[in-house]
């Protein structure tokens, strides 16, 4: 009789780990189903979960990590020998495929990718040469769109969509707690410092986009910029056309803090009521004026909490 039931019951467990295994590899099935997506050049067809990706871009690369697809290349920054610095952590050691203005075709290619998620700076020439090595997926969408949409195409190639929006969700509670903490009706700018002269980034790009969420009002001259990423190079003369309650001095290389010290000696910089105030805050450029993804708006968000003391 015991034997009976030893038996019965090991009948039933292999039942059980068959029927655990069947939907285990359904569920595959499911995940890995053939989706297709809208991109910048056309309908792109997708199947199966990628293994092997590479990302030609900062966006690109900011999100695969975000994701947990832990990407075989990427691009070196502008100006840089490796990823953006507020990446690096994260990536650790990854292969570099090239530079943001000349990727290399060869090492792509080298790599055997199954995937290549690229920005929407990617040339139509290139997407196509790119393509006949593997899928290749670009936004639609450009610099003055909201940052999102180019972050749930990218969770969509990847097969990743219901993290993504676990992370757009919690990034929106970290958004309205710190909005709760920050004084009503304050004006912001992003002014980013280049060998040529400091310009103005307008209020629909992305760190614009994360300000507003905030509820920092934009300047007059940050508004009318439209559909303009920047503005032109302000003169001296011009400078007052940056002023705001808080002005973000975004520079692409690592000397923010030098190359504040240095525009603070102008005359006309200091009479800026930001100045005055000492709401002047040395801010990456990389984060604020170059990238436009979930780990940079995490990060300039706790920008803004240290410089407002949050």
């Amino acid at each position: 009789m015991n034997f009976l039931l030893v038996s019965s019951r090991f009948a039933f467990a292999r039942c059980f780990m068959a029927a655990v295994v069947s939907i285990s590899l359904w569920c595959d099935v499911v995940t890995a189903a053939e989706r297709t997506l809208d991109t910048a050049y056309g309908l792109v067809r997708i199947n199966g979960v990628p293994k092997r990706v590479v990302t030609l871009g900062e966006t690109a690369l900011d999100a695969s990590l975000t994701l947990d697809a832990h990407p075989l290349g990427a691009l070196a920054a502008r100006g840089g020998s490796q990823v953006p610095e507020y990446l690096q952590e994260k990536a650790g050691h990854i292969e570099l495929v090239g530079s943001v203005r000349e990727p290399n075709l060869e090492a792509v290619l080298a790599l055997e990718p199954d995937l290549i998620l690229a920005t929407n700076d990617l040339s139509k020439q290139l997407f196509d040469q790119l393509s006949l090595i593997a899928p290749t997926v670009i936004p639609k969408v450009g610099s003055m769109d909201d940052w999102r949409a180019s972050f749930r195409l990218y969770a969509l190639a990847l097969d990743k969509q219901a993290m993504a929006e676990e992370r757009l969700k919690d990034f929106d509670h970290q958004v309205e707690s710190l909005r709760q903490s920050i004084a009503t009706g304050q004006s912001a700018t992003v002014l980013r410092l280049n060998p040529q002269g400091p310009i103005l980034m307008s209020a629909q790009v992305f760190a614009g986009q994360i300000l507003a969420s905030l509820g920092f009002l934009p300047n007059e001259l940050a508004v009318s910029l439209k559909h303009r990423p920047h503005s032109d190079i302000l003169s001296l003369e011009n400078l007052t056309k940056a002023d705001a309650d808080w002005i973000f001095l975004a520079t692409l290389n690592a000397d923010g803090d030098k190359a504040l010290d240095e525009v603070s000696g102008q005359p006309v910089f200091a009479q800026l009521k930001a100045v005055k105030d000492g709401h002047v805050v040395s801010v990456d450029g990389q984060v604020w004026s170059s990238s436009a993804g979930y780990m940079a708006a995490e990060r300039i968000l706790a920008d803004i909490a240290k410089a407002l003391a949050l």
